[in-house]
């Protein structure tokens, strides 16, 4: 029987995709840790939200973002995880619920509901990520982060945002 624990991260490593072993605190990691984060958020938006189409899509997004782990965990190889077709599926979500909302007039407290609340700490740690995996880009010596990703989570936010609007205010 294999146990949880490995030991190969008790000296402050981790081990890449690629197999390479990095400091638990760099940059890389600070960003695909953080999407996993974005991950528990939604699962927690997700079992508190009462719409199923909300619940589904989140869902679909949870799935998608082990993709965006993925490309940040393979150390800027010729690897590819997300692609324009993600993005082009992220934006057509953005469209479907965005479509079905009033137009937006005010700025917006998040909690009016517990699963729009989730939805919307989400959209903050997906914003932390993306400023994560600039920094990533920035700082890594020959780092070429994803296009795709970086676009991928721009428009995840943007998402959680209409998601969670969705959920505090359609068909109330």
């Amino acid at each position: 029987m294999s146990k949880i624990y490995t030991k190969t991260g008790d000296k402050g490593t981790t081990g890449l995709l690629t197999g390479e072993r990095v400091k638990k605190t760099s940059t890389r990691v600070e960003a695909y840790g953080t999407v996993d984060e974005i991950n528990s958020a939604l699962g927690l938006a997700r079992a508190h939200c009462t719409k199923p189409e909300v619940k589904e899509a989140v869902f679909k997004l949870q799935k998608l973002l082990m993709l965006f782990m993925a490309d940040l965990a393979s150390s800027g190889g010729d690897k590819k995880y997300v692609t324009a077709d993600h993005v082009t599926t992220l934006e057509q979500m953005i469209d479907q619920f965005d479509a079905k909302l009033p137009p937006l007039n005010n700025f917006i407290v998040p909690g009016n509901t517990p699963g729009a609340a989730g939805l919307d700490l989400a959209r903050t740690v997906t914003r932390r990520a993306e400023r994560q995996t600039l920094r990533l880009q920035e700082e890594e010596i020959n780092s070429e982060v994803n296009e795709h990703l970086l676009i991928g989570l721009n428009r995840l936010s943007d998402l959680c945002f209409v998601l969670s609007r969705f959920e505090s205010e359609a068909g109330n």
